[in-house]
């Protein structure tokens, strides 16, 4: 029984089937959330949520029994628990009036997609490991905000008091300004004025207009080209780097699971890559070797 539980969480087919059953639990949820499937293939969509319910249930039972007679060890893997939890949670006794929640637990299954696809991991420990980092570009962030945020209250505070009005305010502007969502519009408020160029409250915001066409143009060119090319890039940077971190631990993995011998069948063909690499670039240099006499 042991064995057979190992050969069958072990096979390719397995795990082709659980991606299989995730999505079909994310296309069920989907379909639930039109009234008019529910009342026309409710009784329908209820049974294929049960069905995808047991076998989830039967795939952990599966792996408990392949990792006899340790079956604790199952929860070392924290992708593990995290399916033990959404399971877990579908199983919770509720009644009609949480209806809503049970359909939010039945949409984690799609997370599922994260354990089923190696790809999606990496990413995902690419994130976790760079949330350090990525911590330390946020306080720079934040630290340009406040001082953008409140050299624009003191500056446009009085002519355009729908984006710059106080601190918060000034925030959530220039939140939109580096997601260059429309900043154009509220730079040109400040330079022209907002009685010349009136901004969303119309003339009714416009009591004090103060055109700065200088300051204006400088502080928001200077404010998208720190915090949008520079600061935000670094965040793309950070995430990179922890993508890297992330695929050479899982290749560390792989060959600790093959009881530290390497792969080599992906030797092999990365070597015949290479290989074919170099011979093409002998043939370029060849080939203008001829041209050249």
């Amino acid at each position: 029984m042991i064995s057979i539980a190992r050969n069958i969480t072990a096979a390719s087919w397995f795990n082709n089937t659980i991606v299989a059953v995730i999505l079909a639990a994310g296309l069920v949820v989907g379909l639930e959330t039109y009234p008019a499937n529910m009342e026309k293939w409710g009784d329908e969509l209820h049974l294929a949520n049960a069905i995808i319910l047991w076998i989830f249930i039967i795939e952990i039972v599966l792996k408990w029994v392949a990792l006899m007679p340790r079956p604790w060890t199952f929860f070392k893997d924290p992708w593990n628990v995290f399916d033990f939890v959404i399971v877990a949670l579908s199983l919770l006794p509720v009644g009609s009036e949480a209806v809503t929640v049970v359909r939010l637990f039945r949409l984690l299954r799609v997370l599922r997609l994260l354990r089923a696809l190696p790809a999606l991991q990496i990413l995902v420990n690419s994130l976790l490991k760079s949330i350090p980092s990525m911590g330390y570009v946020g306080v720079l962030l934040g630290l340009l905000f406040y001082i953008y945020a409140v050299a624009a209250v003191f500056l446009f505070g009085s002519n355009d008091p729908w984006h710059f009005k106080d601190l918060q305010t000034a925030f959530v502007t220039l939140f939109g300004v580096v997601t260059l969502e429309g900043w154009t519009d509220i730079m040109y408020i400040q330079m022209f004025g907002c009685n010349v160029y009136p901004g969303p409250g119309g003339e009714a915001e416009c009591l004090h207009p103060r055109a700065m066409p200088v300051g204006g143009a400088f502080f928001f060119i200077s404010f998208v080209l720190v915090g949008t090319m520079v600061i935000l890039n670094l965040f793309i940077g950070v995430i990179m780097n922890g993508m890297e971190e992330a695929k050479s631990e899982q290749e560390d993995a792989r060959v600790a699971d093959l009881g530290g011998k390497p792969d080599l069948k992906d030797d092999f063909f990365q070597l015949n890559r290479q290989l074919t690499e170099l011979q093409e670039r002998l043939r370029r240099i060849e080939k203008q070797a001829l041209e050249q006499k």
